[in-house]
């Protein structure tokens, strides 16, 4: 029986594989994003992860995890930036909608959600698409029903 890899392992494996380096601080935020149930904010990442990573380093490690492809940020209503891994099957931030609760302003990936095509004019190259849908998350809904 072949043993499993820790988390952290997995993580450490896949920086690996795309040739950067491991270190303690990109793996406790690519775990703490594994965990999370939402994307979360620098503010969020720093709070959860007190200990001892700077500001700057968690800023570098964020703006790594996007470039890596590894993870993806996309803007909440505040135009607070919010941060997720990307899943195995949407390595790419355009592949998936995401959804912002217009209650509690948490950003949820919608893995399963395609962002529609558009033909772009010629000449025009498009690099990324953001596919935000707004509106009540089910924890929110559900207060608003009970």
């Amino acid at each position: 029986m072949a043993s499993r890899l820790s988390p952290a392992s997995d993580w450490a494996t896949r920086i690996h594989a795309i040739g950067a380096r491991v270190t303690p601080a990109r793996l406790a935020v690519l775990g703490l994003l594994e965990r999370a149930e939402q994307a979360l904010s620098h503010r969020e990442i720093e709070e959860a992860l007190s200990s001892g990573f700077d500001r700057v380093t968690l800023y570098r490690v964020l703006d790594w995890l996007v470039e890596s492809g590894l993870g993806h940020r996309v803007t909440d209503a505040e135009r607070v930036f919010r941060f997720s891994i990307a899943s195995p099957a949407n390595a790419a931030h355009g592949e998936h909608a995401h959804f912002r609760c217009e209650a509690c302003g948490k950003v949820f990936c919608l893995d399963d959600v395609p962002v529609p095509t558009a033909p772009l004019p010629a000449g025009f190259s498009g690099k990324a698409v953001e596919y935000c849908i707004t509106g009540q998350c089910a924890r929110c809904d559900h207060k608003d029903h009970s």
